[in-house]
């Protein structure tokens, strides 16, 4: 049992005045194995104090001593990366072979990166009689969700560090665990005090006092679309800055050309990534009318590799969903599918095979998926496939582009150059052509009610930073 009853505030650790507790279950057993302290308003408004007060020193540390004091933490993160690993394992369910490279390796690498960009960023610049300035945006409320609890944590905390800001983090109350150790790190490199604070809690009482706070100049914030609304109605009371990502609905357009076989298998497990709690997430398969028999035999083979089990057998390759709140609300979508007459080609809404226990769900195929279809038009966040046809490329873009999301694509051809003019075509933040692979240094964000902001390289970096011009007498 990891049992946390304090939370981090200007540089030590603090009792809250309140008595609640969030518990923290394993979603392979169901069992209870942690719970962290709700902080108060109270405690809430002395973290946002205590970065407010650390804003002036931090912002003007040398940006020599920013990259050091980040060099500290990296050495923190990956001398604990097992550790951490298994623990985000047992609080999200992702298999622990993929929890190794994704929930670890990939937040030390983004923060890596930023060691690095610290080095190479021109802070100033001179455009004709004016000295351009990037100043630290200031007091900055990071808000994250449950799916890659570091990674989005580090992918807002190391630039906005780098940046010169001072941090509030309020992690999911879902997985909060590995913010503990995050916390420790920090403490153990001597970050000054109130640079970074981390302060536990609901959306609703937490979330919502940082948002509202007069003295939180920024918000970042990672989450669902009903949650982001809520943010950015909260923080135009005054009117902070705010970036926003809250999910997708990508589609992956296999042209005729394309290697079907390879496609095919790449999208299914672009699909069914943690679970299919991914918010790029390829869950909507365009393939041309006459491939249609064919790739959906590929997609339904492709799938029976990815038999849910337990999340620490090196050979799993799907584990459960988080809760049993987000298990039935990905069968109920099922349901939904074979209501709406999709074809249900693998899978289903009944419990997986022997696994009586855990949020386990099937992973599941439907062909002959329309446009108009809730499973087509909603974000489900379960390993749920739409195998969707169109007639021709402009078709193809049409109806990629015919969702309320924007976050990201794939386009699949035998000729490259065309695949890039599809992919240029699509109104979403990211493309991946032939199975390109994410690039930490390219932007990441997305469009339309994908939300607004990028994370990622120095466009993550520039989020946390105002721009001031001098004018200078020549």
């Amino acid at each position: 049992m990891l049992e946390h009853d304090r939370l981090y505030i200007n540089g030590q650790w603090m009792l809250p005045a309140g008595t609640h507790f969030f518990e923290v279950t394993n979603p392979a057993t169901e069992v209870v194995f942690g719970r962290v302290p709700s902080a108060t308003q109270r405690e809430t408004g002395l973290a946002v104090a205590a970065a407010r007060a650390a804003t002036n020193t931090w912002g003007s540390t040398p940006l020599a001593e920013r990259a050091d004091y980040l060099a500290k933490i990296h050495n923190g993160l990956t001398s604990r990366a097992e550790e951490i690993a298994r623990l985000i394992t047992a609080e999200v369910g992702m298999p622990l072979k993929l929890s190794r490279r994704i929930q670890t390796g990939l937040p030390a690498t983004v923060l890596e990166s930023y060691i690095t960009l610290l080095g190479e960023y021109a802070f100033e610049e001179r455009i004709g009689n004016s000295l351009i300035l990037r100043e630290p945006a200031g007091v900055v409320a990071c808000i994250t969700p449950w799916n890659y609890p570091l990674h989005q944590v580090i992918a807002k905390l190391a630039p906005a560090l780098a940046a010169g800001c001072t941090v509030v983090l309020k992690p999911s109350e879902v997985a909060p665990l590995s913010a503990f150790i995050l916390a420790e790190i920090i403490h153990d490199a001597g970050l000054p005090p109130g640079v970074f604070n981390l302060v536990t809690g609901s959306g609703e009482e937490v979330g919502e006092h940082l948002v509202r706070h007069p003295d939180v100049d920024m918000v970042s914030f990672t989450g669902s679309l009903r949650s982001g609304r809520r943010v950015a109605e909260v923080a135009a009371g005054t009117v902070k800055r705010v970036t926003l990502e809250l999910g997708g609905k990508s589609a992956a357009i296999v042209l005729d050309d394309a290697d079907l076989p390879t496609a095919i298998k790449a999208t299914v497990g672009a699909c069914f990534l943690n679970s299919g709690q991914t918010c790029t997430a390829h869950t909507r398969l365009l393939v041309q009318e006459k491939f249609y028999d064919q790739a959906a035999a590929l997609a339904v083979a492709a799938a029976s590799a990815y038999t849910p089990g337990d999340p620490l057998d090196e050979q799993t390759r799907l584990g459960p969903l988080i809760s049993a709140a987000q298990r039935e609300r990905v069968r109920s979508y099922i349901q939904q599918g074979i209501a709406e007459h999709a074809d249900l080609l693998t899978g289903g809404a009944e419990p997986p095979d022997g696994l009586s226990t855990g949020f386990f769900v099937r992973p599941t195929i439907f062909g002959r998926v329309t446009p108009n279809m809730t499973i087509a038009k909603e974000e489900i966040f379960g390993p749920v496939l739409s195998v969707m046809t169109y007639k021709s490329e402009d078709d193809a873009v049409r109806i990629a582009n015919d969702t309320s999301y924007g976050l990201a694509a794939a386009v699949w051809s035998g000729d490259s150059k065309r695949a890039l003019r599809v992919a240029r075509r699509l109104k979403t933040g990211q493309v991946d052509v032939n199975g390109g692979v994410f690039n930490p240094l390219a932007p990441f964000g997305g469009c339309k009610q994908s939300g607004y902001g990028r994370e990622m390289g120095r466009y993550g970096l520039e989020e946390f930073l105002e721009v001031k011009a001098i004018q200078l007498k020549e």
